[in-house]
């Protein structure tokens, strides 16, 4: 486990390349299992060197370039793969993304699982920056630990590409008190005591104004507000008077934003920008 971290950037700005091989490769041998490209054997000329391009087929913005380029990379040692874009660039509909050049066979076995992984991860940076504009730049729009199994790196770094920001990227970086772990302890206020001690950054979640004035006065980062509605939530901002960074979560919409934007909170953290994006559209051509 302690390996495998060492390859995981934990800002999430840049990913290492030997977690994306290794991820891109898993991908690869799901789809070539255990006897290969069958129709792409069929074909006389697959050894022919072609060019190719990977075409947007929306207006987005693009991310996932390094795993797609990997996937044809490990597929054919000969691919030159010239990105035409950045990840966290905006493009429009019909932008030429990447170019290819490589085997007949290279781009026909690679092509699928190259574009799952730009296409999930574009589509990712391109809902949360649907969402980054429809609040001011003082507002973070935040991820959460809803991602996908053994993804949740390409997609926390996805989100950071469409503008928003990192929640802890797993159980060991922050403390976060919710509502089962106080209904797993005997006192809120112990639970409290005892995460202060640790010097950690902590996270208290609190669903009405009562469990928020248990703790106010405690010395800690901040208090994740859940499934309040806008009055309510104005009400419970108002009350810290500044003394926590404020969050909101549960069931943030493009349609419900703007009112939980207008409430005074720092951070609104939305979990389905990475379990429910659609996956961006794309196409390859040779």
């Amino acid at each position: 486990m302690r390996e495998w971290l060492k390859l995981v950037a934990r800002s999430v700005n840049k990913i290492n390349q030997k977690y994306i091989h290794s991820v891109v490769k898993k991908a690869l041998s799901e789809d070539l299992s255990p006897k290969g490209d069958l129709t792409t054997k069929l074909i006389t000329n697959k050894n022919k060197i072609v060019k190719a391009k990977i075409i947007a087929k929306q207006n987005g913005v693009i991310s996932g370039l390094d795993f797609c380029k990997t996937a044809f990379k490990i597929i054919g040692k000969e691919t030159i793969f010239i990105k035409k874009v950045k990840d966290g660039n905006k493009v429009k509909c019909n932008k030429v993304i990447a170019e290819i050049k490589a085997k007949t066979k290279t781009i026909l076995i690679a092509e699928r699982t190259a574009l799952n992984f730009l296409n999930h991860a574009s589509g990712i940076s391109t809902l949360t920056n649907k969402f980054v504009n429809k609040v001011s730049n003082k507002i973070k729009i935040c991820c959460t630990r809803k991602t996908t199994p053994n993804l949740r790196l390409l997609e926390k770094y996805a989100v950071k590409k469409g503008g928003g920001y990192n929640h802890r990227f797993n159980l060991s970086d922050e403390i976060l008190i919710k509502e089962n772990h106080i209904s797993s302890s005997d006192n809120l206020k112990n639970l409290l005591n005892n995460a202060i001690k640790t010097k950690k950054i902590i996270t208290v979640e609190v669903e009405n104004i009562n469990q928020l004035k248990q703790i106010l006065g405690y010395k800690f980062k901040r208090i994740l507000f859940d499934n309040m509605n806008p009055k309510q939530l104005k009400k419970c901002v108002k009350l810290c008077n500044k003394n926590y960074e404020t969050e909101y979560s549960g069931n943030t919409t493009l349609k419900n934003i703007n009112k939980i934007s207008n409430t005074g909170i720092n951070r609104i953290s939305v979990g389905l920008i990475t379990h429910s994006a659609k996956s961006f559209d794309t196409s390859l051509l040779i």
